[in-house]
């Protein structure tokens, strides 16, 4: 049985599936609130969701609505129609032996991640003013801090031990590690903080995915409801722009843009920061947002297949003339090996797990109230999800967890 009758299985058994003359609206698993139109046809079916839109074929809802009705034909030659619902359950293998070392021992094990990749930090000269913390010291608490989700006070436990432990100089305030945030040379280090935390995993990952998503602030603005003709306040949210491995979830770069910033343009830059990292890229999938001939050009000057869907009006001539040669190439690939290039393409839903991954464990909402310290915040989210995550690939994998302490500091430098 395929994935797609397993997840159709499993939408019979939990949605609820309702009858709308000849059509059937069957609920999204994505997307709250949402419905797809299915026309349960023997012969032609069709549904309005991307999937049946790309493939042309049975989707997951057309298998629901299939599975939900049972005709049954009786011998004056009237059709009966009854619902039925069957439950299933698709179990994945989980090395629970790992799995329960890697989390009892995560918090200790994390401390000293983050202690041997903060160790490494040039102290920037000071020539004036009170001896400040080192900025190792700096990192380690903000990011500590972050990865804990409590309170600045009831923090402070932490942080004792973790001076205990060796990992700390010296003890901060806890009004000081919220300035600390609000500083606006921290972002550089942390940018490359989250990409040396990655390195690791260069021989395991080869497979790469691109998305963004929102993080919602404390702050509101006001916002005018053309639709409604009213004004109401709508909460403030920064958007992360992301690359990941498909296999272990590692973050190998990212960024950080406003709200409503556009993910097109940001798909260079974490391309090439991934691909200058020293990861061997094969192959990265990204949504159709992403479609752009230098999107596809500087995947492919990483070594990389773009694997990005295109639009129902995308065309190999415009009216400028003819496309690329590897628009045209990736084009054609598209339409006549649509199953082969979806195989490839649907590893981007391991993004959405990844930013799943970091919501749940560390919030979905920034606490920090200036702008400069929400980033940092955001960044330091990302830094806790990828050193969580060396920890569970050392425990289910085996692999070397050591960061490289001559690691260039290029951020540091005034490169980015």
């Amino acid at each position: 049985m395929e994935e797609r009758e397993l997840k159709a299985l499993e939408i019979a058994a939990k949605s609820k599936l309702t009858r709308k003359g000849k059509s059937w609206l069957v609920p999204s698993q994505s997307v709250r609130g949402a419905q797809y139109t299915v026309k349960p046809d023997p012969i032609e079916p069709l549904c309005s969701c991307p999937d049946f839109e790309s493939r042309k074929q049975r989707c997951k809802h057309i298998f629901a609505v299939e599975y939900t009705i049972e005709r049954e034909q009786t011998p004056d030659g009237e059709t009966v129609v009854t619902e039925s619902f069957k439950v299933t359950r698709k179990t994945y293998t989980q090395d629970w032996p790992a799995y329960n070392t890697a989390q009892t021992h995560e918090k200790s094990e994390l401390q000293a991640l983050l202690y041997e990749l903060c160790r490494s930090i040039p102290e920037p000269d000071q020539y004036r003013g009170r001896p400040r913390l080192s900025l190792a010291d700096i990192i380690f608490a903000s990011t500590f801090k972050v990865y804990s989700t409590v309170s600045g006070r009831r923090f402070m436990t932490d942080l004792r031990e973790a001076k205990g432990r060796g990992y700390l100089s010296k003890v901060p305030h806890y009004n000081s590690v919220f300035r600390y945030l609000e500083a606006e040379a921290l972002t550089p280090y942390l940018y490359d903080l989250i990409t040396t935390s990655s390195l690791p995993l260069k021989s395991i990952e080869s497979a790469f995915a691109v998305d963004s998503s929102g993080f919602s602030t404390g702050q509101f603005m006001r916002w005018l409801d053309v639709k409604y003709g009213k004004e109401e306040d709508r909460r403030m949210w920064l958007k992360v722009h992301l690359m990941c491995g498909v296999k272990t979830n590692i973050v190998t770069s990212v960024e950080i843009s406003d709200g409503y910033a556009h993910d097109y343009h940001f798909f260079k830059g974490l391309v090439a920061r991934t691909g200058e990292s020293g990861f061997n890229m094969k192959e990265v999938s990204a949504d159709k947002a992403y479609l752009g001939g230098e999107n596809l050009l500087v995947t492919l000057r990483h070594g990389a297949i773009p694997y990005i869907p295109f639009k129902s009006n995308s065309q190999v001539q415009s009216t400028y003339g003819a496309k690329s040669e590897l628009w045209t190439r990736m084009f054609h690939f598209y339409n006549l090996h649509r199953e082969e290039f979806l195989e490839h393409y649907h590893k981007r839903s391991n993004v959405e797990t990844t930013f799943s991954m970091i919501k749940a464990k560390f919030g979905q909402r920034l606490r920090s109230k200036s702008l400069t310290a929400q980033i940092n915040e955001a960044l330091c989210k990302v830094l806790c999800h990828n050193l969580c995550v060396l920890i569970q690939s050392a425990h289910e994998l085996g692999i070397d967890a050591a960061f490289d302490n001559q690691a260039a500091w290029r951020y540091s430098r005034g490169e980015r």
